[in-house]
């Protein structure tokens, strides 16, 4: 890792560390991942929710104020998590196709790398199916280059390499400094890891690409006899680059008496897609008090869980009331534990949703739990008439 990699990673409180090195140079060097783009039906709408329920801070805005015609875009910030929330401004834009057939959901993923057009013309040649060909953008700030290429489903990835990588964003965008509307901050931090869901039986088709077009590795691996219920069950495999910047769980449904949650989301967004996104926090336990006091709805974790916990899973640091009353769950892994919980979905159709996470050694994705949060998105289902 150059210096200006590293720069990039662990400058500033909070910001992306390293969690390993798996011995090996990545195919592209992946610095960060710059941001997540959702295409939703009311981006002015959307950024005041995440600026009032998870105290993201509203940084950048483009739209015909600034000279985009199409859409209006607004870049909302915590720690280093970036997400845009972008609308259409007319009925035939892409966008709005989008946003018909999936509700609002991730459309783009970009990844921050040294030269967007090298690690463009790479993935190409590896077999990666061209979005967008390598196209340079100018302000006041200096260039940018953009490319992009084809994921899962209606998901692409760009790559975005820059003159000034600390500039505030995008050329396009102006700076819009306004704070959280809760007036402070939810301490997230980075994006630990995102979770894609796909089609029963075409798992191992995306593990395969991750392999064949980044050069990701296996990280984990889950079946049925890990994550089921008396109902249903699911297979996943986490994919990631070198340092574990990059950490991609892929679901698919297995078989079982009911329909699974994965298969659900599938029905709800109609293809494969983006189902939750991990926030990293340095304190879950005020991040997710004040998120509930801001509305946001979690999962239920029954007071059962909480039980004997610390002779399940070992000594914590936490105060055990407190994560009953939150509704947190914790696991343990060789290397330490993490604590975690998952939010109801962020719209009406049950598809994406958010997880809290905090890491204080573990390097694993809760294990231990996926059997209580099973059952907890189950009961969901259940109410919704779905399972």
């Amino acid at each position: 890792m150059d210096t200006s990699q590293k720069s990039l990673r662990t400058a500033g409180k909070g910001l992306y560390q390293p969690l390993y090195d798996l011995g090996r140079k990545d195919i592209v060097a992946i610095e960060r991942i710059h941001h997540i783009e959702l295409w939703v039906g009311n981006a002015k709408q959307a950024a005041y929710y995440y600026r009032q329920a998870y105290g993201f801070e509203l940084l950048a805005y483009a739209g015909p104020e600034t000279g985009v015609r199409d859409r209006a875009s607004y870049m909302l910030q915590s720690g280093d998590v970036r997400l845009v929330l972008t609308t259409a401004l007319g009925p035939d834009s892409p966008i709005s196709a989008h946003h018909l057939e999936h509700g609002d959901g991730v459309s783009v993923v970009t990844y921050q790398v040294p030269n967007a057009r090298s690690a463009f013309e790479i993935l190409v040649e590896r077999g990666a199916e061209p979005e967008m060909d390598p196209t340079t953008f100018k302000d006041e700030n200096g260039e940018v280059e953009i490319a992009g290429i084809k994921a899962f489903g209606d998901t692409s990835y760009r790559l975005v390499s820059m003159e000034k990588p600390h500039r505030v964003f995008l050329p396009g965008y102006e700076t819009r400094q306004e704070s959280p509307i809760i007036g402070v901050t939810n301490n997230l931090t980075f994006i630990d890891h995102m979770v894609t869901n796909v089609e029963d039986g075409r798992m191992e088709h995306w593990v395969d690409w991750y392999k064949k077009v980044f050069g990701f590795s296996v990280l984990a691996h889950f079946d049925e006899n890990d994550i089921s219920t008396e109902y249903s069950s699911l297979r996943s495999k986490v994919m990631t680059n070198n340092d574990g910047l990059v950490k991609i769980p892929i679901n698919e449904p297995a078989e079982g008496k009911m329909k699974s949650q994965i298969q659900e989301y599938i029905d709800y967004y109609r293809s494969p897609g983006v189902q939750h996104i991990a926030l990293a926090t340095d304190d879950i336990i005020g991040s997710v008090a004040q998120m509930r006091q801001c509305g946001v709805e979690f999962l239920n974790t029954p007071d059962s869980y909480y039980k004997n916990l610390e002779d399940r899973i070992g000594k914590i640091d936490e105060d055990i009331d407190a994560l009953r009353r939150l509704g947190i769950l914790v696991d343990r892994d060789d290397k330490g534990y993490l604590l975690q919980v998952f939010t109801q979905p962020v719209e009406d159709r049950p598809t994406m949703f958010f997880e809290i996470i905090q890491r204080k050694g573990s390097l694993s994705f809760g294990k231990g739990n996926f059997k209580a949060l099973f059952e907890s998105l189950e009961e969901e289902q259940r109410s919704r008439g779905n399972l």
